[in-house]
């Protein structure tokens, strides 16, 4: 160490010392990138030193502790705060397969590479990708939604597992966010519903800097935040300077002592150098400072001009002597507390060993119903509020609600025991979101990252307001469930606002996420089967709203073929000469197809398509197998936007679908007024066969 580092490392408080490692590590990971947000790492470094290092229950040897406090960046573009925390306070990265490894999640070369192709440092942390991440952050207003999942499962995990004398549970939930998160439409859904479930485990700390990216606040943003979460019913507290660890420990002490209602912390900050009488500009606009910039700022701190990602002797022990050594040793006591309620409670402790790794217990899918043919048959909605009903009761940490729609999604669990989830019962597997299908699909999220198996349904319309956390669970590699009824024009009388048509198409565009649509009773059985495996890919199951035929299974192929995402339903022995391509309620139009195009001497063959994702994963000589290349005649139908079926029919083939919005009218008229007939695919069945030659 030279001489300026010496004295730079001997002459401060080593909260300070601590405080400026965390600015300038940011500072410098930004400038090196050259591209990323300085100022609200700078500005609110010591909220998160102060949190980190004092309060949060924590051990940075095991990020995976089941009852470690959850800290959430909603902010994400502040990355390098979370990066540099996790880097001081020595996380630990998890392997793969769930050991923990010596190695550090974000060691000094990770923040080096900040921003750069395949680094674990990205412009917003990924969970996927970065121990000690708990969700990934960055559309803002994501991360609070994903808290209030998170804390409903600790309330949920409390309720549940612990016993007199055994406080298995008890963590919390801090969540930094910014005028972003509180302006997004979600932000408010979160912190209404988590006002009214009377969250006492959820700590908001707000940044409130008056800037966003395009200048001062007040341009664009004057409400009386405070006010409004006071009608939120929360407990609101404010610390007028970010820099004042008194009055920073004193708001978070309030907090642990609040038990009727969520916490907002409102934190004046000053985004730059984390002085009340300096704003830097760049900084202020989610820019680097520029190197003559950096050297101002670090002669601001104190700090050696030229030195570039220091820290200096004595931070990080500081850090392993709070943090590390108060989280080691909670953790301690909570292991020899669970090792005695194991043997105690070894049925509770298989089940929460089972959550941790993801794992299904032993007969999961017992009693799963299989449905008898029926010509009328039932809306899938129906036979999957059955099959969901069957599932939970095998797997106890299913839980789920709708947005406001469960007697119509049919997803109300009513088995004994199931009960309702409310400030007054937080052991209950029914949620009831109310109209808030944003912050129920974020709230499935922070649920999911929390171990458990969670759901949220709606009608399918409406998860253009849910795609953002879709696209998040995606990204994350979760599981989260999404289920959808009302699924296609056949709802009928609601009209074109309520009728689904790009739906599909988009969300079969997403990477990793599985969407299913099943076309019967039993393909919905055998779908949930398919979700209940599934550990790193969320998916999106979808329901009809009007009856459709169950098929006879002795007759046809048996409904197991879902696995393969496609299959050969019915087929007419060699090969055939037209395939008919269906999913949901339009693979009853394709049988009935089938069997007068048999009866006329054409040898058609069915296959159903529930999932292109599944069908996609298989080998090329299934996928031949089912779908043959040197058969050119080809038709699809499904009520649905015809975008991306061309991939299927081919050049040649005909496609049965929705070219604009639908109309409101009874379901027979419909059918008949937009093509979705038997003889109506029966032509195109002939078309596609003369078009071959």
């Amino acid at each position: 160490m030279v001489a300026s580092e010496q004295v730079l490392a001997t002459g401060q408080q080593l909260d300070t010392l601590c405080i400026n490692t965390i600015r300038t590590l940011a500072i410098d990971a930004v400038q090196q990138a050259n591209s990323g947000h300085p100022g609200a790492p700078m500005g609110f470094a010591p909220v998160a030193y102060c949190l980190w290092q004092d309060f949060l229950n924590y051990d940075p040897a095991d990020p995976t502790w089941f009852n470690r406090d959850r800290f959430v960046l909603s902010n994400g573009h502040a990355s390098m705060l979370l990066y540099a925390m996790l880097h001081l306070a020595e996380v630990r990265q998890v392997q793969a397969n769930g050991e923990i490894s010596k190695e550090l999640a974000v060691p000094m070369e990770e923040i080096k590479r900040f921003r750069q192709l395949g680094s674990r440092t990205p412009g917003h942390p990924e969970s996927h990708l970065t121990s000690g991440v708990e969700t990934t952050t960055g559309p803002l207003g994501q991360g609070v939604g994903n808290s209030v999942g998170m804390a409903i499962a600790s309330k949920w995990l409390a309720a549940n597992f612990n016993r007199p004398g055994f406080e298995i549970f008890n963590y919390n939930i801090y969540t930094l966010c910014s005028d972003g998160d509180l302006m997004e439409g979600i932000g408010g859904e979160a912190a209404s519903l988590a006002g009214h479930l009377k969250l006492s485990n959820l700590c908001w700390i707000y940044d409130h800097n008056s800037v966003t990216l395009d200048g001062p606040a007040a341009w664009s943003f004057s409400e009386d935040i405070a006010t409004r979460f006071m009608g939120y019913e929360w407990n609101v507290t404010r610390v007028t300077d970010a820099n004042d660890l008194e009055m920073l420990a004193r708001a978070f002490r309030v907090f642990l002592k609040t038990n009727d209602r969520p916490t907002l912390i409102i934190v004046d900050s000053h985004i730059g150098y984390g002085s009340p009488h300096k704003q830097d500009t760049n900084a202020a606009h989610g820019e680097p400072l520029g190197e003559e910039e950096v050297k101002l700022v670090k002669k601001f701190y104190g700090w050696p001009e030229d030195a570039k990602f220091l820290v200096p002797d004595g931070v990080r022990e500081h850090f392993r002597e709070g943090i590390g050594k108060r989280g080691r040793e909670l953790h301690a006591r909570w292991s020899k507390t669970f090792a005695e309620y194991s043997q105690k409670y070894p049925e509770l402790a298989e089940r929460l060993h089972h959550m941790q790794r993801r794992e299904l217990p032993a007969g999961w899918d017992k009693n799963l119903p299989t449905f008898p043919p029926d010509a009328k048959g039932v809306a899938t909605r129906e036979s999957g509020g059955k099959v969901l009903n069957a599932l939970a009761q095998n797997v106890p940490w299913l839980i789920g609600g709708a947005a406001d729609l469960a007697t119509s999604n049919k997803t109300t669990l009513k088995f004994d025991g199931a009960g309702e989830f409310s400030s007054n019962n937080y052991a209950g597997r029914n949620f009831h979101f109310g109209v808030r299908e944003h912050v129920m699909a974020a709230s499935v999220n922070g649920l999911t990252v929390s171990n458990i198996r969670a759901f949220g349904a709606t009608f399918f319309n409406f998860s253009d307001y849910m795609r953002p956390s879709i696209r998040l669970a995606a990204l994350m590699e979760i599981a989260s469930i999404f289920v959808y009824t009302h699924d296609s024009i056949g709802l009928g009388e609601d009209g074109p606002t309520h009728q689904p048509i790009e739906q599909l198409a988009s969300l079969r565009a997403m990477p990793n996420l599985i969407v299913l649509r099943p076309g019967d009773a039993n393909e919905v059985t055998e779908a949930w089967k398919i979700i209940a495996q599934l550990k790193h890919s969320p998916a999106a199951l979808v329901l009809t709203r009007q009856n459709i035929p169950t098929l006879d299974r002795s007759k046809y192929a048996p409904a197991s073929g879902v696995a393969h995402g496609a299959y050969v339903l019915a087929d007419s022995g060699g090969q055939p000469d037209v395939i008919l391509m269906g999913t949901g309620s339009e693979l009853s139009l394709c049988v009935d197809a089938y069997e007068k195009l048999k009866a006329d001497g054409v040898k058609p063959r069915v296959v159903s398509m529930p999932s292109w994702e599944l069908f996609e994963q298989q080998d090329g000589a299934y996928r031949e197998s089912v779908l043959p290349r040197e058969v050119t005649a080809r038709v699809s139908v499904e009520m649905a936007s015809t975008f991306g079926w061309d991939r299927y029919v081919g050049p040649t083939g005909r496609m049965i679908g929705m070219h604009r919005f639908g109309a409101s009218a009874p379901i027979k008229d419909l059918l008949k007024y937009f093509g979705f007939t038997v003889d109506h695919v029966v032509a195109e069945a002939r078309a596609a066969m003369a078009e071959k030659h």
